[in-house]
């Protein structure tokens, strides 16, 4: 659902030009927003290695032109920040920073300071980020190069970037990679035209020898991690499984059975993926999930109910392994992904039409245990939701913009 790499370039370029003109604001992390954010006149001091521990959880939120540092449980603003017009959000893994994806790369945001740092990990165009096995992995889409860091290494080295290690794809694309725990790589494979498949890679000093490959997996995207280390991406005619050395193809049983992003659980062999069957679709409204056992290697898609939709950015993981999926009837509804049955459903925004771009701010999910957190754009407001109760436990005070991407400094 990203653009593509030459999209991508170009849309970098120009906001390049932008960010040129005013490279201290967004390299060093000036105030928020002209009209209702929180000011300061105090450059960033890159305080990673001596934030104390914020008392809760913190959930950072994006909106144009700026991204805001909210506390996790009263939802109160913290701090904002001015960014790019468009920037996305991934939690490192450390319980305390973020990396916000702007035109220079992947630039650190730490949330319990908090403080936009000086800090960007280059990418020509930064991409998916995934976290895995106590180990951060970065996908530039414009160089086509993986950078790998361990998580808690970022908070002790401040002021400076971690060690990293990284591995050259031969063509630049669109990709995502994921590192095992015993260091194997599994990464996509592709150019600026087309991608084909993945392969799995092991180091050895410097060099990475090939442990498998498959070109099955037309249009791959996305990557989830089950129980197991079973490794799911998604193919425009199903899904492709990593798991004990070996890739196995899903077929799906439609032509078109489109797959892009996989949701899933650590603790469940179980995944729940977006599914589509019209490659002609017009927006980004969906009515079927691509339910997916990694033990049986079975690939089953589910309708959901009439007037359930949702988009990609509409379904997490939580309580008891089950899914938890936003429609556009405005309610969270408890989805099983065993069988693709709903169950309960919690009403917390007002009913919604899906964006005319992936990009426009929409009611999104994003989650911390048994917390969800709900973009509200059209009462530019966040909401928390238990997501056992269903109950609606903190609503952020209005917002200066639309709220779009959201994540939480998970450790």
């Amino acid at each position: 659902m990203l653009r593509s790499p030459a999209q991508r370039r170009g849309r970098g370029t120009a906001l390049r030009a932008a960010a040129a003109a005013a490279a201290t604001t967004l390299l060093l992390g000036a105030c928020g927003s002209e009209e209702e954010a929180a000011s300061s006149a105090e450059e960033p001091s890159d305080q990673s290695s001596e934030s104390a521990p914020a008392e809760g959880p913190r959930l950072a939120v994006t909106y144009q032109d700026g991204v805001a540092v909210l506390d996790g449980e009263s939802l109160e603003v913290v701090e904002e920040f001015a960014t790019e017009e468009f920037t996305r959000l991934n939690a490192v893994g450390d319980g305390q920073h973020l990396l916000l994806t702007t035109s220079a790369g992947f630039q650190v945001l730490d949330a319990v300071a908090p403080d936009l740092t000086d800090r960007v990990f280059e990418a020509d165009a930064a991409g998916h980020v995934v976290r895995h096995a106590d180990r951060t992995v970065l996908f530039d889409d414009g160089t086509g190069q993986t950078t790998v860091f361990e998580s808690d290494a970022l908070a002790d080295s401040p002021g400076e970037l971690p060690e990293t290690i990284t591995w050259q794809a031969p063509e630049a694309h669109h990709g995502v990679s994921i590192v095992l725990e015993d260091g194997t790589l599994v990464t996509t494979v592709g150019d600026e035209e087309s991608r084909s498949g993945a392969v799995a890679l092991r180091r050895d000093g410097e060099e990475w020898t090939e442990v498998a490959s498959s070109e099955e997996c037309p249009a791959i995207h996305g990557e989830g991690t089950a129980a197991g280390e079973a490794v799911v991406f998604g193919c425009e005619d199903g899904a492709l499984l990593y798991r004990d050395g070996a890739f196995e193809k899903l077929q799906a049983p439609d032509e078109f059975g489109r797959m892009g992003n996989a949701y899933v659980s650590e603790t469940s062999p179980l995944v729940v993926g977006d599914y589509n069957t019209d490659p002609d679709a017009e927006g980004y409204l969906l009515d079927s999930v691509a339910l997916i056992d990694t033990e049986a290697g079975t690939l089953e898609p589910v309708s959901l109910p009439d007037g359930v939709e949702y988009t990609w950015r509409g379904i997490v993981r939580g309580p008891d392994d089950m899914a938890y999926l936003l429609g556009t009837d405005g309610a969270i509804h408890v989805l099983d992904p065993a069988t693709g049955e709903l169950g309960d459903s919690y009403p917390v925004v007002e009913p919604w039409e899906g964006p005319e771009d992936w990009q426009n701010p929409h009611p999104a999910l994003s989650v911390d245990g048994d917390t969800a957190y709900v973009a509200d754009p059209a009462n530019r407001q966040v909401h928390a939701v238990d997501l056992v109760t269903g109950e609606v436990t903190a609503t952020s005070p209005t917002m200066s913009a639309e709220p779009n991407e959201m994540a939480v400094a998970v450790g």
